[in-house]
């Protein structure tokens, strides 16, 4: 690809990705998608292919909205986009170059236009023990159970709350797993009952979710609600979760437990160009200000999906075919009239899609503790500091997430601040009495995945 200047390099796999990449290769455009998984499908619809073809018994297990992965994969196999899977996109510069790794090599890209549809990446969930084996994110366990069929062979409890939460339960009940408990961190019913109307007209969403709330209680799981004081319980291993609900202490023996507090856009790639960004106070996260087309401040880079504010798969799956017409508009290929008129199916199928979102933004906030936890909660995983020493940092003289880096190392791991962020900045907030849209976030650098010497010693 050395030399080559494509029209549309799209970041990601995933609906967003997808969607994109079929329109605009349908509409004349060379388009190459790139994603560091081996195959297409995102996050949420890991594995589809396989499962599809090597274990289709366990596509009733995973659900109607899995199974729904199978035709926007087979409609993007069968167009003209290539595909360069197991491939990392480390750098985006402003002249659209990307900086993209595979195989033990580095390599530079140049493209007319870029589409970033890097998803969605769930909310840090840090309480007492939760870097304990055995406590996992919600989307990981989804993960191996797509992927793998991986069953947890003990007692699994499930705590948090949000849509997913719910997902993975009946998921798990369907696959066979010992479920002891769902545990529901916060749910305010009052607060949410305002968008009820717009809730109603997304479409089934609120049929989807009683649903699985149904599946899970035929399974016999108890569903524990206005759940305080999360504490996973454990020497080498989670052995056990505390918390208490309804003015009662409770201990359940579990050998995985599963967190959730709700998914947030995955901002790092716009952040490190950087792109003009704005927090959303009501999916309390940060992200790329866009036009109604996906365009971001930068020229010729836009993005789709849920990177650019959480819609959900077919939401973003809409975006990226709109964000597709815009990339042909403004390479030739369409005008503006033939632009409006493709997308305008999509746009109205976009926005019915996002009805849903205010009722569930407003259900399902992080719960306060879990956003800006106590002093002995672990919040930087991979250098190991906790809250108290954030706070400590705010005490010194640290007034944002960048001097707080300075003083404490939060976010210089091999994450490179992609799950302490939010928190870190949240406890700076806490702390000054300031608005996280006034205390910032981490200044993200390239590259933003780990990269070899071997490998950039390898670019042309």
């Amino acid at each position: 690809m050395s030399g080559e200047i494509i029209d549309l390099a799209v970041i990601g796999a995933g609906p967003a990705g997808m969607a994109a990449a079929t329109v605009a290769a349908d509409l004349g455009l060379d388009v190459t998608v790139f994603d560091e998984n081996p195959a297409p499908g995102g996050q949420i619809y890991r594995g589809i292919e396989a499962v599809a073809t090597k274990r289709a018994s366990d596509l009733a297990m995973l659900g109607p909205a899995y199974e729904a992965g199978k035709t926007i994969v087979s409609a993007f196999r069968a167009s003209k986009a290539k595909h360069q899977p197991n491939t990392s996109v480390w750098l985006v510069q402003k002249d659209r170059q990307l900086g993209i790794a595979s195989g033990g090599r580095a390599s530079m890209v140049q493209a007319r236009r870029i589409l970033i549809a890097s998803g969605a990446q769930e909310r840090p969930v840090p309480i007492p023990g939760w870097t304990l084996p055995g406590v996992m994110l919600a989307g990981a366990t989804q993960g191996l159970l797509k992927s793998a069929g991986m069953v947890p062979s003990g007692p699994v409890v499930l705590a948090g709350n949000g849509p997913l939460l719910y997902q993975l339960g009946a998921q798990l009940a369907a696959a066979g797993a010992k479920v002891t408990a769902l545990l529901e961190t916060e749910a305010r019913y009052g607060a949410a009952l305002q968008h009820l109307p717009g809730a109603i007209a997304s479409g089934g969403y609120l049929a989807k979710g009683l649903g699985l709330i149904s599946a899970i209680r035929k399974a016999g799981v108890p569903i524990r609600r206005n759940v305080t004081g999360l504490k996973a319980i454990g020497k080498d291993h989670v052995e056990a979760v505390e918390f208490a609900a309804n003015g009662r202490a409770w201990r359940l023996d579990c050998e995985v437990l599963c967190l959730h507090q709700g998914v947030v856009s995955n901002a790092q790639l716009t952040l490190a160009i950087p792109a003009k960004h704005e927090w959303n106070e009501a999916q309390r996260c940060w992200r790329p200000v866009t036009d109604a087309w996906g365009n971001t401040d930068l020229e010729g880079i836009a993005v789709a999906g849920d990177c650019g504010g959480i819609g959900g798969a077919e939401a973003a799956a809409h975006a990226g075919r709109i964000a597709a017409c815009e990339a042909a508009r403004a390479l030739g290929k369409i005008d503006a009239p033939q632009r409006d008129t493709r997308a305008s199916g999509d746009r109205s199928a976009w926005e019915r899609h996002l009805r849903i979102r205010p009722f569930l933004d407003a259900l399902y906030p992080p719960s306060r503790a879990i956003a800006v936890p106590a002093d002995d909660v672990t919040l930087c995983r991979c250098e190991e500091v906790t809250a108290g020493e954030v706070r400590a940092a705010v005490r010194q003289g640290g007034t944002g997430p960048n001097q707080v880096k300075s003083f404490t190392r939060t976010g210089m791991g091999p994450c490179q601040g992609r799950m302490c962020a939010l928190t870190v900045s949240e406890v700076i907030a806490d702390q000054l009495g300031k608005s996280m849209a006034e205390v910032g976030t981490y200044r993200v650098r390239f590259p933003i995945k780990p990269l070899t010497v071997g490998e950039l010693a390898s670019l042309e």
